[in-house]
């Protein structure tokens, strides 16, 4: 007899997930032909047929728009602050779960599992910051990004420090609010400067989705919240608030806010276009954050509500310290997913409202006298993809990281 034909683990997990019957082989081989296709269209793209000069002697206006060349400081200014900010952030939550018993302690140092994981997760980002590195044409961004990063890093060693040494309510409370107090004095920086109603590219993309987000994500809370009352005239206001906002498409209320506020407000107390922007996109994100936090807290099993009456809690102390993080740890996914929405829906705003973000940006300067009608089109829009999907990308990660801490699905 003839001893039987051993298989390497490569060639049984092919036959046990790709080639299992000849329809799953025939599937197999279609997608791979497809998806071969694809790669060699765009990688040929990339590097062969793609004219990416319009990018690279655009890239300024495509990144911070018309913002002013001399005032270009103030914003390399509070790269490099937030960037402290951040590390300073991190440090404190990392020794605050430290002193809990949630991680830990030997995990705090800079070993190489911190490294490797930093790695895995910021890889992508940090590739795309350094392919914009590579189109500029001043040292200017370089030297910026090198300080930013020995600042992060600084502020990760001296975030630990202060977290450990910040005890008590009021300690905590008043770290709490300088740091808060930050990002409020860099934007009076900015705008002192220039008003956002100036404010163009990407950074302008960023700034509406941002300012939309921090406002959107209480308002939603408290729509959830009062949805459930049990006070009749809440719960009245609240649904009509979600379902009408809800039912309302946001290119029209984007539209309605840009043409017809002014036929209802007078002149003088009208506010600016991007401001009109943030509202919009904070009141429609909060309708259906609503939803989304309502299905959470529909999750919560009735006996968390009984045990927490049972310790004689208050009903707001049951909301917000028992069954409330209950809910939104239930429903990350779905937040993020939106929020996301959120963030590529603010290119909705150049076409709507005239502002010059992105994609406006990426349609303007393939009218420049040396561009026009070439079809270059496609150069700048795959431009703004990339940076689009970039943030979304990261965004996910980091909630299905944020998942895997909290145990979202498995406990």
């Amino acid at each position: 007899m003839s001893a039987p034909v051993r298989r390497t683990p490569v060639v049984v997990w092919l036959r046990r997930n790709l080639f299992r019957s000849w329809v799953d082989g025939v599937i197999t081989t279609v997608a791979a032909l497809v998806s071969a296709w694809v790669l060699y269209k765009s990688v040929n793209f990339v590097l062969v047929t793609g004219r990416w000069e319009v990018i690279e002697r655009n890239l300024q206006l495509l990144m911070i728009g018309r913002y002013p060349a001399d005032d270009v400081s103030r914003l390399a200014i509070t790269v490099i602050v937030l960037s402290g900010w951040v590390g300073v952030i991190a440090g404190i939550v990392h020794a605050r779960q430290v002193r809990a018993g949630r991680i830990d302690p030997s995990a705090t140092a800079w070993s190489r599992r911190r490294v490797v994981d930093l790695t895995e997760r910021f890889w992508i980002p940090a590739l795309v910051i350094l392919l914009l590195l590579v189109l500029t044409d001043t040292a200017g961004p370089w030297i910026m990004t090198g300080v930013a990063v020995v600042v992060a890093i600084v502020g990760r060693i001296v975030g630990p420090f202060i977290g450990r040494r910040i005890t008590g309510v009021v300690a905590g409370a008043s770290l709490a609010i300088v740091l808060a107090a930050v990002p409020i004095v860099l934007y009076a920086m900015i705008v002192d400067a220039v008003g956002f109603d100036e404010w163009g590219g990407f950074m302008l993309n960023v700034f509406l989705a941002a300012c939309s987000i921090i406002l959107c994500y209480p308002l939603g809370v408290l729509l959830a919240l009062g949805r459930r009352s049990r006070l009749p005239l809440v719960r009245l206001v609240s649904t009509l608030y979600i379902e009408l906002v809800r039912g309302a498409p946001l290119f029209v209320l984007l539209l309605f806010a840009n043409v017809a506020l002014g036929f209802f407000v007078p002149e003088g107390l009208t506010p600016s276009t991007p401001t009109r922007a943030i509202v919009v996109f904070t009141l429609f994100t909060a309708a259906y954050m609503a939803e989304i936090v309502r299905g959470g807290l529909q999750s919560v099993p009735t006996g968390q509500f009984e045990a927490a009456k049972a310790l004689g809690l208050s009903p707001p102390r049951q909301t917000f310290l028992i069954v409330l993080p209950q809910a939104l740890r239930n429903v990350i996914p779905a937040q993020i997913g939106q929020l996301i929405s959120l963030f590529k829906d603010t290119a909705l705003a150049g076409v709507a409202m005239g502002l010059f973000e992105l994609l406006r940006v990426s349609e303007a300067i393939t009218q420049q006298p040396d561009f026009r009608g070439q079809g270059l089109i496609g150069e700048t829009l795959a431009f703004g993809a990339m940076l689009f999907w970039t943030v979304s990308y990261t965004m996910s990660r980091e909630s299905q990281r944020l998942e895997r801490k909290l145990g979202v699905g498995t406990r």
